[in-house]
């Protein structure tokens, strides 16, 4: 068996977000295996000196600092996708292809679709491309939501994606997603094959309400949300939450407060700290103790593409969960998470779960039983296993990137 080489569009570790939780635990499911080089991006200083803690052969972080209005005039005029432009760089092309001269790579797992342009014209490897989530769907649907020339970019990356995606599914030997049905969706816009579903895992014993970690001190009844505040599905989340459901939950629970818990929130999130009972945090160390504290969590996103690591983290730690529909698709819940279709549903779970602390706890333990049992890590990657095994390439192939 030969090494692989491991593209990431940003550094896995520490696996402190969504993307980098999966990248993560891929990653030292492979290591655990067989010898694996890594290149991937960083844009948070930070992670250009961390430590993964893993056993890797070569290992490149390269800064990406290239802004946005660049690549955004690098993508008109070149005609390509915005979100391959913003991740463009010559010296990880050429770390690559140093990478490749140097050891026996059999195998390139990209992970993103960003990265599948520094995949060689042609390579002896096979190739594992790890869309996670279909990302032309993503900007379908900010297009059919946002106006002006920021909705025509985002229709017009919606358009291109979807071409980069449909042509280097059409190459790799397996092209993986984050959900039956996000593999079922990108199945049917671009009739690829050898597509596969991998889903998202949960470290339970790390997610665990008798885990070792400083309780949040709170007074009152708490609803909590974490996640990346500059992203926008989780700021137009809490921005609706707390426009529309969050007062009709303070008219039959006035001492309710609602935490919005995560790093750079934007100019929009901060605002929200003026409104009543609302508690921005910023970036926090460990977002466990806050979890632990909360008496229900709330996930009230319209867009969410794939599986919400929110929403595991949130069941491991025993906690009652009201999620919208988009966010609880791709998870097994057997119905131990409230789910919850429009804000009056969003409002009559939260009530009646701050109503009946016992009920709530119940709902808590049963969803922590259920996340052991349908999505620990070991369970989800034996589907990634069982797909590196049947991929074979003994000519190789033409690769596009």
């Amino acid at each position: 068996m030969g090494d692989l080489l491991f593209l990431a569009h940003r550094v896995p570790w520490p696996p402190d977000r969504g993307d980098k939780i999966r990248a993560f635990h891929i990653l030292k499911h492979l290591a655990a295996k067989r010898r694996v080089h890594v290149a991937a991006f960083a844009d948070d200083r930070a992670d250009l000196t961390g430590d993964s803690g893993l056993t890797l052969s070569e290992t490149h972080i390269l800064w990406r600092g290239k802004s946005r209005a660049v690549a955004g005039v690098q993508a008109l005029v070149s005609r390509r996708p915005l979100s391959l432009t913003a991740f463009e760089q010559r010296e990880m092309r050429e770390t690559v292809a140093g990478i490749l001269a140097r050891h026996p790579i059999d195998t390139i797992y990209v992970f993103s679709g960003q990265m599948a342009q520094y995949l060689p014209d042609r390579t002896e490897a096979s190739v594992v491309m790890d869309f996670v989530d279909m990302d032309s769907a993503k900007f379908e649907t900010y297009g059919a939501t946002t106006r002006g020339f920021a909705g025509w970019m985002m229709r017009r990356e919606a358009q291109l994606l979807l071409a980069h995606e449909a042509s280097v599914a059409q190459t790799a030997d397996a092209s993986l997603f984050v959900s039956e049905a996000e593999a079922e969706l990108f199945c049917d816009r671009t009739h690829a094959g050898r597509v596969h579903a991998v889903g998202n895992g949960i470290d339970t014993a790390v997610f665990d309400p008798h885990a070792s970690f400083k309780p949040q001190k709170v007074t009152g009844p708490l609803i909590v949300f974490t996640g990346q505040m500059d992203y926008r599905p989780n700021s137009e989340g809490v921005r609706w939450f707390v426009e529309a459901i969050l007062p009709q939950v303070r008219s039959a629970h006035p001492d309710v407060r609602f935490a919005i818990v995560g790093r750079n929130p934007d100019a929009d999130v901060r605002a929200l700290a003026r409104e009543p009972g609302v508690i921005v945090t910023g970036a926090v160390g460990d977002v466990r103790p806050w979890l632990a504290a909360a008496s229900v969590v709330v996930v009230p996103l319209k867009l969410a593409r794939g599986v919400q690591n929110k929403v595991l983290e949130a069941m491991a730690m025993a906690r009652p969960v009201v999620a919208s529909a988009a966010a609880a698709t791709g998870i097994d819940h057997g119905g131990t998470i409230s789910v919850a279709e429009d804000a009056s549903a969003t409002v009559e779970a939260i009530v009646t779960l701050l109503a009946d602390a016992a009920a709530a706890q119940r709902l808590g333990d049963a969803a922590r039983v259920r996340v052991i049992e349908r999505h620990g890590w070991a369970a989800q990657l034996a589907a990634l296993d069982a797909v590196l095994d049947e991929i074979r390439l003994p000519n190789g192939h033409e690769v596009a990137a």
